[in-house]
């Protein structure tokens, strides 16, 4: 964690790393697909991946709309 960043880049920040994550582990279900696997529990990681980009997204939203207009 960087103390230098401020919360909305921590926010941001946070965004992105969740969007890393969701990739990632889509990723992990289409290989796992490919090799006739099985998917469900990756695919319930997936969902809580994807909910909590929601969730991070939501406050980032939040975060920029208190900052004042350009």
């Amino acid at each position: 964690m960087n103390t230098d960043e401020t919360d909305l880049q921590m926010v941001r920040r946070h965004v992105r790393q969740r969007a890393g994550h969701v990739a990632n582990q889509r990723a992990l279900i289409a290989g796992l697909k490919e090799r006739a696997l099985p998917t469900g529990e990756a695919e319930v990681l997936l969902a809580s991946f994807e909910d909590l980009q929601n969730e991070h997204e939501a406050h980032l939203a939040r975060a920029e709309a208190k900052l004042p207009p350009r």
